[in-house]
């Protein structure tokens, strides 16, 4: 179990860092809700790492020392390593999905782009539906139509929080948009990055991130009215608030570079409330078909690796070859700064 000071630290973490899944968070049973703020807190000051240190090739081996001390049940002592270690242990947690969070920090540490929307969701699988995949967990469920729907919820957020981002983004030197998107509206890269200015061609752009978000967060709702019913309030709530983020973009005419879109404390009283009515009627509501859906070919890994159909191969083969390769390619940047 983890102990009191290790979640107090982390819901603290949760409370200044990330309001919307701690307004979510409230609606949430305790018995998830704790491990869960445990969970994202690890997740959250883990990107804030990445983003924020000087180094980011080392922030990202450093996690990766990180994973493989709480998996072997010897945390750092830092109280968000503790929590997770707890985590892991006591739900059997499959390493292949923080493995994946981390993979998409690496790809943000190396500073990769992305040239189609279906390269966006790959990224968008590793850093956010993994996070969503792992709260599956943390309920218990691990039926692969749910896990599917949850990671088309974490992808539709990813690309709201992309859409919300692209000029925060674009003055860092980080840039998200599909570059074959910009190419076609004849958006040189270089030139926005050196000067981000809004133009019709980007709010373009960004628009058609929140249509597919939108898309996707449709699909979603379905595999909410399969978790467990007093879990199903608090995702609807985050469900709607995200997709409140996007209909503020929308306000503001996709406009995300002179703006950054926000909502307020009493629209989220008021998705909480829609959230709670949803919730009602998921328990009468006849299963809707979509739920049977197919993952996103970008997300199928996940989905596989919580439904834990089949033991993982030998380390060293498919994905874990391509992650020591990453993480060599890692040590060989960090090592030509030293």
């Amino acid at each position: 179990m983890i102990h009191p000071d290790d979640l107090a630290h982390c819901k603290e973490a949760i409370r200044t860092g990330s309001l919307s899944f701690h307004s979510a968070s409230k609606l949430l049973p305790r018995s998830v809700r704790d491990p869960a703020l445990a969970l994202y807190a690890f997740c959250r000051l883990a990107d804030d790492e990445v983003d924020e240190g000087q180094s980011k090739d080392r922030a990202v081996l450093d996690l990766e020392k990180r994973l493989g001390l709480a998996y072997a049940g010897k945390p750092r002592n830092a109280p968000e390593d503790r929590a997770f270690a707890a985590i892991v242990e006591q739900f059997d947690m499959p390493r292949a999905l923080p493995e994946a969070l981390l993979e998409g920090l690496a790809w943000d540490a190396m500073g990769r782009r992305y040239r189609t929307v279906s390269e966006l969701h790959a990224y968008s699988a590793r850093v956010a539906s993994a996070v969503g995949v792992m709260m599956c967990v943390l309920m218990g469920v691990r039926d692969r139509h749910a896990l599917a729907r949850a990671c088309d919820l974490g992808v539709a957020m990813q690309l709201t929080n992309i859409a919300r981002d692209v000029g925060e983004d674009a003055r860092a030197g980080r840039l998200y948009l599909p570059l074959d998107a910009l190419k076609q509206s004849g958006v040189d890269a270089g030139r926005f990055l050196a000067d981000p200015r809004c133009s019709n061609e980007i709010k373009s752009i960004v628009a058609g991130l929140l249509g597919s978000a939108d898309r996707l967060y449709l699909k979603s709702q379905t595999g909410i009215a399969a978790l467990p019913r007093r879990a199903r309030t608090g995702i609807f709530a985050a469900r709607l608030i995200y997709a409140g983020i996007g209909s503020s973009i929308r306000r503001n005419g996709c406009d995300s570079i002179s703006y950054r879109a926000r909502t307020t404390g009493l629209q989220k009283l008021g998705w909480i409330g829609q959230a709670g009515l949803l919730t009602m009627a998921s328990c009468t509501m006849p299963r809707s078909a979509v739920i049977y859906g197919k993952p996103l070919p970008e997300t199928a890994f996940l989905v596989e690796a919580a439904a834990q159909t089949s033991p993982a191969g030998p380390w060293g083969e498919g994905r874990s070859g391509e992650l020591i390769a990453m993480f060599a390619e890692l040590r060989a940047r960090d090592g030509m700064r030293a």
